[in-house]
């Protein structure tokens, strides 16, 4: 899965937030799991 620019990513187990601020391949692990695309406010 690709990490989109621009996207806030959240995980799900410690609630830790980031801000993808250059889009790569690859995924956003936390507490050794994916972290999960935040919606637009």
């Amino acid at each position: 899965m690709a990490n989109q620019l621009g996207k806030r990513y959240k995980c799900s187990a410690c609630g830790t937030e980031v801000l993808c601020t250059k889009a790569g391949e690859g995924a956003v692990i936390c507490c050794d799991k994916g972290m999960d695309v935040q919606e637009p406010r």
